[in-house]
């Protein structure tokens, strides 16, 4: 199988399975489980994704990739290698939220200003299902809280405080542009 043809569709703002609560994953040794997480990061690398959770390309499994890494969407991404989690749980949070610029491969073209908590600590099992326990803070608690939002049946839409905060994606990069 060829990289293009690990790609898969990515689900659009409106489309349900995007509205819907994800399933938790119980069969570890599942035989088409390898596989789909692999088109999984395929298809977030080629759509210049930081992360993806599983619902955006219309699976409901409970499964997120993240991978931040500094590219065209996020110039000031941290890099790390690619970690797959299945089953996440948020286990505690700091009580301080910030605000910053969002984008989502389910609602291109678009960009918010979303609050989230500063810092995130959160369970997940590995791909063989062992439980792991991290804490992270900043950019990567950001991109975790918001691929978690996907399994729960949201997207950042719905965190923004005011409509105001949402802007084309043209003028945000214009915008960054401009502050170099």
């Amino acid at each position: 199988m060829s990289a293009d043809e690990q790609v898969m569709e990515i689900a659009l703002l409106g489309e349900e399975v995007l509205r819907r609560q994800a399933q938790a994953v119980e069969d570890f040794s599942a035989p088409d489980l390898p596989g789909f997480i692999s088109r999984l990061k395929q298809t977030m690398l080629a759509a210049g994704g930081i992360g993806i959770a599983a619902p955006q390309v219309f699976d409901p499994r409970a499964i997120m990739i993240i991978a931040s890494r500094a590219n065209a969407r996020y110039p000031d991404a941290p890099d790390m290698a690619p970690v797959v989690m299945i089953n996440p749980k948020i286990i505690s949070h700091s009580p301080e939220t910030e605000k910053d610029w969002e984008g989502c491969l389910s609602v291109p073209k678009l960009r918010g200003l979303v609050p989230r908590y500063k810092s995130i600590t959160f369970c997940y099992q590995d791909e063989q299902g062992a439980e792991q326990r991290v804490s992270w803070q900043g950019f990567l608690a950001r991109i975790f809280q918001h691929e978690y939002d996907h399994l729960t049946g949201k997207v950042w839409l719905d965190r923004v405080e005011s409509m105001a905060d949402v802007i084309a994606e043209d003028v945000y990069f214009s915008r960054l542009k401009a502050n170099l």
